[in-house]
This record gives C-alpha cells, sequence and structure tokens, in this order.
C-alpha cells in the first residue's frame, strides 16, 4: 500500500530518493517561497507527477497541518527476518536499535530519526502490536524511513536470538533494579539496544532475551523519559563510546 506525506520537510527529505515519490500535489499560487523552491525541485524530475491544486483539497487529503503539499510514496520495502539473519553476518560491529511496540506512529518517527542521525546499521520493528510507519510518522521521521535499513519481524523475541547467534550482545532499556547505568556498559562492539513500549516497557519474554539491562540516571524523583528522547540519548551514548574507541 502507498504512503501519503505532507509538510515541506519531509517532502525536501523524501526527494533524496526521487525514485520512490510517485506524485506531489501542491497548492496553487501560494506565494510561500520554500514551496516556490520545492515545486522548481520537483518539476526538473521527470518520473513525478505533479498536480496543483486548491488548498482545500489538501485538507481533505490531510486531516494535519500540510504546509501546501501533500506526496505518495511507494509502499516501503521493509526487509524480512531472513534478510536479517543473511545480513547480520556481514557488519562489524553493527549498531541496532530494536522497537518492542512501540505505539504512537510520532514516537517511532522521532526514533526512526535519531536511528538515522546515529547512523545505525539497522532497525528491527514488530509485524504486530507495533504503530504502523504513516504520514505522521514520515513527517517527524523528516525523511529518515528512506534512509535506514528497517526489518520487520513478526518475533522480537527469536530475532533477538538470531542477533545473538551471530555476536551480538543485547542490551535492553528498562529502569529497574536489576539494570545497570548506560554509561558503565561497553556499547563499542556489536550491539542491539531495544526499546520497549510507551506505558508498559519491555514485553518479558524479550526481557528474558538481553543480555543486559540498562537504564538512565536520572535527578531523584524522574524514573522514565519519552521514549523517543531515550533513544536518542542512549544511541549517542553507543556513538560517543565507538568515537572514543576508534581515536
Amino acid at each position: 500500500m502507498a504512503t501519503l506525506i505532507f509538510g515541506i520537510h519531509a517532502i525536501e527529505q523524501a526527494l533524496k530518493n526521487p525514485s520512490e515519490v510517485v506524485v506531489v500535489w501542491m497548492q496553487k499560487d501560494s506565494s510561500n517561497k520554500r514551496l516556490l523552491k520545492l515545486q522548481k525541485i520537483i518539476e526538473q524530475q521527470p518520473t513525478i507527477s505533479l498536480e496543483l491544486v486548491a488548498s482545500s483539497q489538501l485538507d481533505t487529503m490531510c486531516s494535519e497541518k500540510h504546509q501546501g503539499v501533500v506526496a505518495q510514496l511507494e509502499a516501503a520495502d521493509f526487509k524480512t527476518e531472513k534478510q536479517l539473519k543473511e545480513d547480520v553476518g556481514n557488519w562489524q560491529s553493527p549498531l541496532i536499535l530494536v522497537l518492542d511496540g512501540l505505539e504512537d506512529p510520532r514516537n517511532l518517527g522521532a526514533c526512526l530519526r535519531s536511528a538515522a542521525a546515529a547512523g545505525v546499521d539497522a532497525v528491527v520493528i514488530s509485524k504486530n502490536k507495533s504503530a504502523p510507519i504513516t504520514a505522521t510518522t514520515h513527517k517527524t521521521a523528516a525523511g529518515a524511513v528512506a534512509h535506514l535499513a528497517i526489518y520487520q519481524v513478526s518475533n522480537i523475541a527469536r530475532c533477538l536470538e538470531t542477533l545473538k547467534a551471530a555476536g551480538v550482545w543485547v542490551y535492553g532499556t528498562e529502569c529497574s533494579e536489576q539494570s545497570s547505568s548506560i554509561y558503565s556498559q561497553d556499547l563499542s562492539g556489536s550491539v542491539a539496544l531495544i526499546m520497549g513500549n510507551e506505558g508498559t516497557g519491555l514485553r518479558h519474554l524479550v526481557k528474558q532475551k538481553c543480555d543486559y539491562l540498562v537504564h538512565i540516571p536520572m535527578q531523584a524523583g524522574w524514573d522514565s523519559l519519552n521514549v523517543s528522547v531515550a533513544t536518542g540519548v542512549v544511541l549517542f551514548e553507543a556513538v560517543r563510546q565507538r568515537i572514543s574507541v576508534k581515536v
């Protein structure tokens, strides 16, 4: 199924892979300079259909603030669990993000944006009990979806066994007496970092598959962050450690 995305920045990012953009609907008679610049870029892409329409038509296509532009992308091409098993053996010291049951499309998009910025080798999401990648996800991700290797699997716990068999250390995030500070762990090698559901955290079976449980130290009285914020903190601590090792 094709996906609609909206917003100037989201579509600017999507155009970095123009073959994935099928058609763009743009507000006609707009004086917005960014929108006019975007129109010129689209007009230079022979494979993209551009339709200038009334703002009211865009309103019917998108219930959120579209900034005068909506686009249709080709259906997302997720990789499979079988492909993950084949690919992980070819990576050297991979950094992998596993999202276990996120429900909010905005949180999913923000996590994907952080993953792309951190340069992860792969993102693993669940086919079931997980937010779909919607137009809102694309907008929040700011184009990251097109730049990531995303693997959609039917069983996260089984996927973790595949990663561990390939020599990847699995770290689950949880604030508990059993977890240790993220800053006390060595994240410079082959690592998978797991972020759990916004409300309930990691599922029990997923937690059992983890080699270590880790948390972000916080001031007294605070024991949690929004999952997308926590994802950014954890990923960039891993990036910091990896840079330090190379230096």
